[in-house]
């Protein structure tokens, strides 16, 4: 991994995790850039922060953005529908690629528990976007959280979890609270432990650890040019995928 990033870009600023990791990224005393879609909501941004007028959907907007930059957050999101996340979650990750030209940053993608369930566009989607950050030569971490906010005030111990094995699709596949995703993808740009994996993020009973290094440490890192996470079942063979998303493959590979 690199020396540590100094300018990070957080996408999908505003949002409810988003305002969790620019506050965690100035804690941790980066630059932070945002890229916002609405400038009436970027106004609530600390003051510090530099803020980009962008739209994950409209890839001349994005070059600004990334100008710069060492290492790009992902926490955008959109609805369930399957039409918004391949045009925000999936098509967001990879006009932000193609933005950056092949320059090398360090990536912090957040995308979701239960992302390898079988027969869930939603959930394909998503991990057709984590394939385009593996396959893309930069370092990353790929955050698999679970269900936002329903954990109780006593559940703070960060737990990370491999080969996601949770896919009730509820709850029961674990909880996190927002804050604490957003302090697991910031941490993770330091830390060079963290680089090349993928795991799912719970918290259960206990405090909250002061140095996740050992979390990330304990943790398969992925398997050098597999578009799969370590320990994952392969869902979507690639000669099966739409011919649209391989050349998405081969082009992020080709920078």
């Amino acid at each position: 991994m690199t020396d540590r990033p100094a300018t990070v870009l957080v996408v999908g600023a505003t949002g409810s995790i988003g305002t969790h990791a620019v506050a965690e990224g100035l804690r941790q005393g980066y630059r932070v850039r945002a890229l916002a879609r609405d400038a009436g909501r970027a106004r609530r941004l600390p003051e510090e922060v530099e803020v980009v007028i962008g739209d994950l959907t409209q890839p001349a907007t994005l070059p600004p953005a990334v100008d710069g930059v060492d290492a790009v957050v992902f926490v955008h999101g959109s609805t369930t529908d399957e039409r918004d996340v391949r045009a925000i979650d999936y098509a967001g990750v990879a006009n932000v690629l193609e933005a950056l030209g092949g320059r090398r940053v360090r990536i912090a993608l957040m995308t979701a528990i239960g992302t390898t369930r079988p027969g869930a566009p939603y959930a394909q989607w998503k991990l057709r976007a984590e394939r385009l950050v593996r396959a893309s030569g930069n370092a990353y971490t790929i955050v698999r959280p679970g269900w936002f906010d329903y954990n109780d005030h006593d559940q703070r111990a960060i737990h990370l979890l491999q080969g996601d094995t949770r896919q009730s699709g509820t709850p029961r596949d674990g909880v996190i609270a927002r804050d604490e995703i957003a302090r697991v993808l910031i941490d993770a740009l330091r830390i060079d432990a963290a680089d090349h994996t993928t795991f799912e993020l719970v918290a259960e009973k206990g405090q909250e650890q002061e140095d996740l290094t050992p979390l990330f440490a304990a943790l398969a890192h992925d398997t050098p040019g597999s578009l799969d996470g370590a320990k994952d079942a392969s869902v979507l063979p690639l000669d099966d995928e739409p011919e649209d998303v391989r050349r998405d493959l081969e082009a992020v590979r080709g920078r």
